[in-house]
């Protein structure tokens, strides 16, 4: 009977184990990929005029500024490009489309827009020659009903109505609804021409960084360097990072690290009493052994360390197992993506899997030390095992 309730404990320790990686492995997946998805459409930091507002209608800045080589060697600042924005109206046929038409350069990172194309390909960008060519989402290609290759025109309003005909290049599909119906990408020679720029004139920069982890300190020293800075018209800059610009969205996300907590302590004391369970068993089971070996003279510290033992024995045994099982349906999920999710409440349509060493370590090494000191409690039993009694009764 002790066997099989000892058996029952560290199957008991391994599902826990499992639950857990998996659980911080999905977590942390999907906290990157929505996470990544958004950083794809605004950067992780941005520089524009102060006197900017939420409009998308630009206040325009140089984009010759002498701190750009000091950002660019903050170590974690991977690149820097410059966009602009304008919001105008697509008409294909009978349908309309409100959007907000981003601007982008010769020196623009596609490779965001490239992992999320389905159709098409990125246009080419020079400073000589305006392309005509766009970038725009499956989801509004559908409700204009336009494929690669179509062309339609966009009115931009100022003073006057001032249309532009473009040409699709390429589609692209984030599964991010608000952004994929809302942003287009151009030339940002169209936009420089319909606010009668100069040509060195932008809404701003775009900072790209190695390490999300780092975006707060870089934020910091970017806002040091250029967030004091004065324009030629005395106006200053501002420096936002995508946290601050879109803050519901990663308030969102970081409520999902309260589930993960609960999930891991109710696996954590699935665990203990499971296992303290199993030992009490196995201690009861062994009463008699522990009644000859007091008799000869093992002391209890000696009995409760032989349990000790044993309990870690039975831990680690779970603990891998636990890993074995966590592992195979980790790498199953991300390789063939079985478990679906709904892309209209989640912004991806399957259980991301993002598996490190550090969850691993984390996950096996804290339940490893609370499990283990767990059972020194169901050990004190053995202090009130009376040899002279136990030989007696048997």
């Amino acid at each position: 009977m002790s066997r099989s309730i000892v058996q029952l404990s560290v199957f008991s320790i391994s599902l826990s184990i499992a639950v857990m990686i998996i659980s911080l492995a999905v977590v942390t997946g999907f906290k990157k990929e929505i996470r990544n998805k958004v950083v794809g459409f605004g950067s992780h930091i941005q520089i524009v005029n102060f006197d900017a507002n939420n409009s998308f209608e630009s206040i325009p800045i140089s984009s010759d500024q002498d701190f750009l080589p000091t950002i660019q060697n903050i170590p974690g600042v991977k690149h820097i490009q410059v966009f602009a924005t304008k919001p105008g109206i697509i008409k294909a046929g009978i349908e309309n489309q409100g959007v907000i038409a981003k601007g982008v350069g010769p020196g623009f990172d596609w490779s965001f827009f490239k992992e999320n194309l389905v159709e098409g390909k990125p246009f080419i960008l020079n400073d000589s020659i305006r392309t005509n060519e766009v970038l725009v989402s499956k989801k509004l290609a559908s409700t204009l009903k336009l494929n690669v290759g179509d062309e339609f025109p966009m009115f931009f309003f100022g003073e006057r109505p001032r249309p532009r005909r473009f040409k699709i290049s390429g589609i692209f599909e984030t599964n991010l609804e608000d952004f994929d119906e809302q942003f287009i990408l151009i030339d940002i020679g169209h936009i420089r021409k319909l606010y009668n720029w100069e040509d060195d004139e932008i809404s701003g920069f775009e900072i790209l960084i190695d390490d999300y982890k780092h975006i707060d300190d870089i934020t910091g020293l970017i806002r040091g360097i250029a967030g004091f800075h004065f324009l030629e018209d005395g106006s200053r800059l501002r420096i936002i990072n995508i946290i601050d610009k879109y803050p519901q969205i990663f308030q969102w996300l970081n409520l999902l690290d309260m589930n993960v907590f609960v999930i891991l302590m109710l696996m954590v004391v699935v665990a203990i009493v499971n296992m303290i369970s199993g030992l009490i068993i196995l201690i009861l089971d062994r009463t008699k052994s522990i009644g000859i070996f007091k008799s000869v003279g093992a002391s209890n510290q000696m009995m409760k360390r032989i349990f000790l033992y044993q309990s870690f024995f039975l831990i680690s045994k779970g603990l891998i197992i636990g890993n074995i099982i966590a592992l195979v349906l980790s790498i199953a999920q991300d390789k063939f993506q079985f478990i679906k999710l709904d892309q209209a409440s989640y912004f991806i349509d399957y259980v991301p899997i993002n598996l490190t060493p550090g969850i691993f370590i984390f996950t096996n090494i804290g339940s490893l030390i609370f499990i283990f000191l767990a059972m020194f409690l169901p050990a004190l039993i053995i202090l009130q095992i009376d040899p002279v009694k136990t030989l007696r009764f048997d």
